[in-house]
């Protein structure tokens, strides 16, 4: 009977195993975000610190997708649980809680950071874990493909440098009839480098001449002796690629000095902030941007309702493709095989026809961008006076 109860508690042993090979992944399978009737997500944003505005509009956006989805049933009947943290717009940070969040939290995938070096600095982490990294804003074309190899776990719902850059250049030839522009870059940014890079190759490409390529540093707000030094050139336009910080000082120095080319950015400069420091000066300034509230497309229409009656405020870009991104993370965690990190990294590489409030878009397989449109935000005395797609 000794032996019988032995060989019994044996075959027993046995079978659990084979039944735990044959089971869905649980906790310890990479980026295991299913725990009970919820699954986590991983929030990793700058909401303290020099960019904080992006990141506070982008969670803004999508703690509103979040209750949306969580208030119609959740994700196959699971509730979506938020794990927010600050990275203080530090890009060490960023990467201390990506580890935290996934090796400790568990989530099945870290939206954010904002910004490009943010997202950067989780990619080793995001590959050593298995668990996707997403976000809405960060536009570095390297981001996911490095020395042309794709980051398996690497994704954005937005267009990157290379197309804001070039599109741009189409934008002032096309549309302002530009010949001949100016380049003011931060050297020290590689977002404002990207973009520049990509304006003076289309710009040339498109028949125009750049006259001056002028440089200032991150939080640069004196930019009298940059002006002064191309005010005596000829130009028609001016391209300025960076974020609202520097941007908005720049753009009321100009004006100041007499300076009244057309002055153009890119998403960068989507704050409310901007405004605040261009001043009256903000007349025919230009950026390239993921959305607009112009726009009469019913979802569009429908969001900014909803996020004006969550948030009592209008809505910016940083809102909409915050909104997007949690809304693109919730598909494919509901079309995954399994909810686990790969599972959901092979679902979210699948995604055809997603439509958002920032564009339909599908998700091109060998680069985890999104093919999307983009849009023009032309400023007069202060407000918006052109939304168009281009």
């Amino acid at each position: 009977m000794k032996r019988t109860a032995i060989l019994l508690a044996a075959g027993a042993l046995s079978l659990s195993v084979l039944a735990g090979c044959s089971a869905k992944p649980v906790a310890n399978t990479p980026g295991s975000g299913a725990s009970g009737d919820t699954i986590k997500v991983g929030l990793n944003y700058e909401l303290s610190g020099d960019v904080a505005s992006y990141g506070q509009s982008s969670v803004a956006g999508i703690e509103l997708a979040a209750k949306e989805i969580n208030d119609a049933g959740g994700i196959n009947g699971k509730k979506i649980e938020l794990i927010k943290y600050d990275t203080k717009s530090d890009t060490a940070e960023a990467t201390t809680l990506a580890t935290k969040l996934m090796a400790q939290d568990k989530v099945v995938t870290v939206i954010g950071p904002a910004t490009s070096g943010g997202m950067k600095a989780q990619i080793q982490v995001a590959a050593q874990n298995q668990v996707p990294i997403v976000s809405g804003s960060a536009t570095a074309d390297d981001l996911t493909v490095t020395n042309g190899k794709l980051n398996e776990y690497v994704f954005r719902t937005c267009f990157n440098d290379s197309f804001q850059g070039t599109s741009a250049a189409n934008y002032s030839t096309e549309k302002l009839g530009a010949k001949t522009a100016v380049i003011i870059k931060d050297n020290s940014n590689d977002y404002s480098k990207g973009l520049a890079a990509s304006f003076d190759a289309q710009f040339k490409a498109k028949g125009g001449t750049i006259v001056a390529e002028e440089a200032y540093a991150k939080g640069e707000r004196n930019f009298n002796s940059i002006l002064t030094k191309i005010k005596g050139q000829s130009f028609d336009v001016i391209y300025l690629p960076g974020y609202y910080e520097e941007a908005g000082p720049a753009i009321k120095q100009a004006r100041e000095l007499g300076i009244t080319a057309p002055i153009l950015g890119a998403d960068g400069y989507d704050s409310p902030k901007l405004a605040e420091a261009a001043g009256a000066g903000l007349t025919d300034v230009y950026f390239s941007n993921h959305y607009s509230s112009a726009d009469s497309d019913p979802r569009v229409v429908t969001f900014i309702a909803a996020f004006k009656k969550a948030n009592n405020a209008e809505p910016n870009a940083f809102n909409a493709v915050g909104y997007d991104t949690m809304k693109f993370v919730a598909d494919a965690v509901g079309r995954a095989s399994a909810v686990n990190g790969p599972a959901v990294k092979e679902a979210m590489e699948s995604t055809k026809d997603f439509a958002g409030v920032t564009g339909t878009f599908s998700v091109d397989p060998a680069t985890h961008n999104p093919v999307k449109s983009i849009v023009f935000i032309g400023y007069k005395d202060g407000k918006i006076a052109v939304a168009e797609k281009a």
